[in-house]
Parts: C-alpha cells; structure tokens; sequence
C-alpha cells in the first residue's frame, strides 16, 4: 500500500515543500518514486514522519537533534511511536463512547 504526496500532505496538514524537505533531510525517508517522478510512500514511511513530526513539533527538537536521536534511539522510538498510536485509537474510543451515553 503506497500513499501518494496529496494524502501525506493531508495526513500531516502541511504543505509538501515540508514533506520534500525532510526527505532531504531525513535518511529514513525513502518514498518509492513512480515513471512520472510522484513520490509514493510506504506505511512505513509514514511512521517514520509520525516520529519526526512528533520529535520536531511535540518534544522541540532541532532538526539536528533529531536526527542524532532517530539514529541513536530507532528501535525505542519506533516503539513508543506505537503505544502513542494505541493510546490514541483508545482515547477516540472513548471520546466516542462518552458522546454516545
């Protein structure tokens, strides 16, 4: 399953110089590009710019710093990237939940 710039960009709601950007910047970004040069991205992707917007926006990393961090950090990010994601499903669960009492 591939994602194509549109719907990362609205994944993310930011423009796609933004996503190009951290692609350069970023070695774990490694979109598939299509015969027209369109970037396609993996789930896997995906999760990877989940981390870094999380790093950059949430906790104010600098870019350097984050990147030392993916480096050094990988297998602990990538997993506290899915707990994250699991209290997040559970949280709308619940919000769902409450509104439907």
């Amino acid at each position: 399953m591939y994602y194509t710039m549109g719907e990362i960009t609205e994944m993310f709601g930011v423009n796609a110089s933004q996503i190009r950007f951290y692609e350069r910047e970023f070695d774990v970004l490694q979109p598939k590009k299509n015969k027209k040069g369109n970037r396609l991205f993996t789930p896997e992707d995906v999760e990877n710019l989940k981390i870094i917007f999380h790093l950059v926006n949430d906790k104010g990393f600098t870019l350097k710093g984050a990147k030392d961090h993916l480096k050094n950090n990988n297998d602990e990010i990538k997993e506290n990237q899915k707990i994250i994601h699991s209290l997040e499903r559970l949280k709308d669960f619940l919000i769902k939940l409450n509104e439907e009492i």
